[in-house]
């Protein structure tokens, strides 16, 4: 091939090799930053969750940034935990630095609204804003089991849960409320959906 080819070739290649590497980069910057094992744990499953939402909302192309954003939005969170008001700032910086894509940057930014943030526009946006803290919900409702096993967790049971407002107090029900017009999902569709993902990496999880 010509030289011109040839560049083309290996920067082709260069670019999908970048591409497979982004996953395995978003764990070890998990590690690096985040000393709390839970919080690894609800970071992994949020990119999971992201990940089959890719593919529940037929965006299965894009389920690889889909992924990354619930992997890495709480990535800063430790630092930033007493001022909320720069959460995600940091976590954008590192990213930029390591060339993640700029959806997944900007996604994770418009996560945290306190940060004075614009609104969450892209589907991807929107999902990531509404559904990741329902991770949190089905880990709560799972650990009240007497055999504290998520493969014996309900959708109903998670339900019932949802509405007892005195559990996972964390939990933002209001977002949850929100959620349904404006990603055309229901919450009982969500959680199915996050139980059956958990469920699957039950022993990444510790569950």
């Amino acid at each position: 091939s010509s030289p011109p080819q040839a560049a083309k070739a290996v920067r082709t290649n260069s670019s999908i090799l970048h591409m497979t590497n982004f996953r395995d980069r978003a764990i070890q910057l998990l590690n690096e930053h985040i000393k709390n094992k839970n919080l690894v744990k609800h970071n992994l499953a949020a990119g999971a969750l992201l990940k089959a939402l890719a593919f529940h909302f037929g965006k299965n192309s894009e389920a690889e940034n889909w992924e990354l954003a619930g992997l890495l939005h709480d990535l800063d969170w430790e630092k930033t935990e007493e001022d909320p008001n720069v959460h995600t700032s940091l976590t954008a910086k590192i990213l930029k630095e390591n060339n993640f894509p700029l959806e997944v940057i900007e996604a994770i930014k418009r996560h945290n609204r306190a940060a004075g943030n614009p609104v969450p526009e892209t589907l991807l946006e929107k999902v990531l804003y509404y559904t990741e803290e329902i991770t949190g919900l089905i880990v709560a409702s799972t650990l009240i089991l007497p055999s504290k096993k998520i493969a014996d967790l309900t959708v109903d049971s998670v339900l019932r849960r949802l509405k007892e407002k005195s559990f996972a107090r964390g939990i933002d029900r209001e977002l949850l409320k929100e959620m349904p017009n404006e990603i055309s999902i229901s919450v009982e569709e969500l959680i199915s959906v996050a139980l059956k993902t958990m469920q699957g990496m039950s022993k990444e999880l510790g569950l």
